[in-house]
């Protein structure tokens, strides 16, 4: 059973949200907030597997409540899905930086929250397809730009590899893209959390974020 903590300010929004995520057979909601403080006190109380939490939030915002139980100074973190009405690029990439295992939409409908929890739980990213889209054609403002890193760790597959998992595909789809095996592009992408001292597939999509690695992309169909 995947034990949910759902984090919204809005009343109506969480009994929808409760709904749809109590309709599925191995999804529970165990506890609810609606301010990011209360959000972060439940979650290390309850310590749900999962936190469903909006950005627009009393208190604390839900990008602080994202750092305070996923990012990399949480010592035992808890996964957070960020579901929000808000879309801005800043949110997103900060979001993934600090631990988000996902960006949804509200508007995105039912079916992509479920498939955002399950994808969550299985140590996939799952962003809303039209966040995703314009993210990989549209590079961060200068400002936002990390400072110029070193060479990459990488090899070039290993950065196909690594800008497909920040596009939210999964292994098999990965395999299909690059015409590799589904475990070759899971071998992949072990030695690129090694490289990186990811955790997980979050911690590869922001690295990609923040590299540049998912700058304009080129339509070459």
């Amino acid at each position: 059973m995947i034990r949910i903590l759902l984090a919204d300010d809005q009343d109506d929004v969480r009994s929808g949200f409760r709904l749809i995520l109590g309709s599925q057979p191995d999804m529970t909601v165990v506890g609810e907030a609606a301010d990011g403080l209360t959000a972060v006190e439940l979650a290390r109380s309850l310590r749900p597997d999962l936190v469903v939490a909006d950005i627009r939030m009393p208190g604390l915002d839900g990008l602080e409540v994202t750092r305070r139980l996923a990012g990399p100074e949480a010592a035992d973190p808890i996964p957070v899905l960020v579901v929000t009405t808000f879309d801005h690029d800043d949110h997103v990439r900060t979001a993934l930086r600090d631990g988000a295992c996902g960006f949804l939409l509200k508007r995105s409908g039912p079916g992509l929250l479920i498939e955002g929890v399950r994808a969550a739980m299985s140590g996939d990213l799952l962003i809303s397809p039209q966040i995703t889209v314009r993210l990989l054609r549209t590079p961060p403002p200068v400002e936002a730009q990390a400072p110029a890193r070193g060479p990459s760790p990488l090899t070039a597959r290993e950065e196909e590899v690594a800008r497909l998992v920040a596009d939210g595909l999964t292994n098999t789809e990965i395999g299909a893209a690059l015409f590799i095996s589904a475990g070759t592009a899971k071998t992949h992408i072990a030695h690129i959390q090694g490289k990186l001292g990811a955790r997980n597939r979050v911690g590869i999509a922001a690295w990609v974020w923040d590299s540049g690695l998912a700058g304009p992309r080129t339509d070459t169909r």
